[in-house]
């Protein structure tokens, strides 16, 4: 599983909110609901994150092996 639980961090140190995720960003409020509950999500969109907050893909999302 993917999870964006780095993301949450990478933000706040950098200053962004989710209202500018949405404003100014062009990330909408249904896809920042679905990076709230890990759901699955379209590389463009992972893309546009790493591009705002100039950062790496692994700074914002993690792979954790399912529970068995």
């Amino acid at each position: 599983m993917i999870i964006f639980d780095k993301l949450w961090d990478v933000m706040k140190v950098k200053g962004v909110s989710t209202y500018q995720l949405r404003e100014k960003c062009g990330i909408d409020s249904k896809t920042v609901r679905r990076l709230k509950a890990n759901d699955n999500m379209e590389t463009k969109t992972l893309n546009k994150l790493c591009m705002v907050l100039d950062c790496r893909l692994e700074d914002i999302a993690e792979y954790v092996p399912d529970e068995r």
